[in-house]
C-alpha cells in the first residue's frame, strides 16, 4: 500500500494565515521523513479555516524545504483559469523538482459563490466546458496539438525532462469516466462523498481498459483520518473538526475551534446526530484500528494507494497522528 498526505492548510482559532502556512511546510518536511509516497495541498477561496489559494505557489516553497516526496495539487480548480497558464507553472516546477511533480484537476469553485465569480465570471459555464478546457491542457503538456491547431508550435515553457504526473479528482461517475477518456489517474475523495466509490473507481478501470489499454489505470482514495494513541484520544482530537464542519453546514464560517470552543459548544440533538454521520466517513481510533480500516479499504475499493486528509486543532497532534500511521503500516 501507498500512503500519502491530503493537506488543507487547516488555520486553527487565534492562528494567522502565515502560521498555518508554515505548519504546511512542516508538515511535508514530516511526511517525507515518514516515508509517506506525496503531500498534496488543495486550493480554496475566502474559506474561513483553510489558508491556501495558489497550491502553484505552497508548492514552490514546499518543494525548496523537502528533497524526495512527490508534492501536488489537489487540486487545481481547472475551471478558473486557462489552461496554457496552468501547463506552464507545472512544467516550471517539474523543471524545479524534477520527477516529484503532480497536477490534480478538480471543478469544486474552492468556495463561495462571490469567489467563483470574481475569479471565473460564470462559474457554471466554465464548469461546462471543463471537458474541452481539460483536452487543451493536455494537450499543452503532452504537446500533442493535431498539425493544423493554433497552438500546434506553441510551448509551454520550460518544458522539464519528466512531465508532471496528472490526475483528476472526483467524486462522480462523470469524473471517473472523462479521467479515463482522458488517460489520467483518478483520485476519489471519500471524505467528502456519499457517492458509491467502490463503483465509481471500477467504472474508472473499465472505461481505462477500453479507451486506454496500454495505460495503467492508477487509483487513489482520499479519507479523513484522526489517529492517536488511545481511541478515546483520537475521539477528543477529533471534535474540533466535526465541530467546524458542522458549523459550515449552518452557514457559520470559523477557524478550527478550540478543545474550550468544543467543550462549551451547546450542541442540539440534531447536532449530534449530524456529527455521528460525519464519523461514518472518517477513520479515527488508534494506530492498529486505523491501521485495519486502511487495510480494508484499499481492498474494499482495489486501489493501490489511500491519501489521508487530517484536521486536529494543535500541529503537534496531527503530526503524531501521521508518525503513528506511518508506524503502524510500516511506510
Amino acid at each position: 500500500m501507498k500512503v500519502s498526505i491530503l493537506d488543507q492548510a487547516p488555520m486553527r482559532a487565534g492562528e494567522t494565515a502565515k502560521e498555518a502556512l508554515d505548519d504546511a511546510i512542516r508538515l511535508a518536511q514530516h511526511g517525507e521523513a515518514l516515508g509517506y509516497t506525496r503531500y498534496w495541498i488543495a486550493e480554496h477561496h475566502d474559506f474561513p479555516g483553510l489558508a491556501c489559494p495558489a497550491p502553484e505557489i505552497m508548492l514552490s516553497a514546499i518543494g525548496a524545504h523537502t528533497r524526495r516526496i512527490r508534492l501536488g495539487a489537489g487540486a487545481i480548480l481547472l475551471p478558473h483559469y486557462r489552461p496554457y497558464k496552468v501547463a506552464e507553472t507545472f512544467h516550471l516546477l517539474a523543471t524545479l523538482y524534477p520527477d516529484r511533480i503532480d497536477l490534480g484537476i478538480g471543478r469544486a469553485p474552492g468556495g463561495a459563490a462571490e469567489a467563483a465569480i470574481a475569479l471565473s465570471g460564470n462559474y457554471l459555464e466554465q464548469v461546462r466546458k471543463l471537458p474541452d478546457k481539460l483536452e487543451e491542457l493536455l494537450h499543452f503538456l503532452r504537446k500533442t496539438f493535431p498539425d493544423d491547431h493554433l497552438y500546434r508550435n506553441l510551448d509551454a515553457a520550460p518544458v522539464p525532462a519528466v512531465p508532471p504526473q496528472l490526475w483528476l479528482l472526483g467524486t462522480s461517475e462523470k469524473s471517473a469516466c472523462l479521467a479515463a477518456e482522458m488517460g489520467m489517474s483518478y483520485a476519489f475523495g471519500h471524505f467528502m462523498s456519499d457517492k458509491d466509490g467502490r463503483a465509481l473507481l471500477a467504472t474508472y478501470r473499465k472505461e481505462q481498459n477500453r479507451i486506454n489499454q496500454r495505460a495503467e489505470a492508477h487509483t487513489l482514495v482520499a479519507v479523513a483520518v484522526v489517529c492517536a494513541e488511545t481511541t478515546a484520544a483520537a475521539e477528543e482530537m477529533a471534535e474540533s473538526q466535526l465541530l467546524w464542519r458542522l458549523l459550515q453546514e449552518k452557514g457559520r464560517s470559523e477557524a478550527i475551534p478550540s478543545p474550550s470552543q468544543v467543550s462549551c459548544y451547546p450542541y442540539s440533538a440534531e447536532d449530534r446526530a449530524r456529527i455521528a454521520q460525519m464519523k461514518e466517513k472518517m477513520i479515527i481510533g488508534n494506530p492498529l484500528e486505523v491501521r485495519d480500516r486502511l487495510y480494508g479499504l484499499t481492498e474494499l475499493y482495489e486501489t493501490e494507494e489511500v491519501m489521508i486528509n487530517t484536521i486536529t486543532y494543535r500541529l503537534e497532534d496531527r503530526l503524531k497522528s501521521y508518525q503513528l500511521i506511518a508506524e503502524a503500516l510500516k511506510i
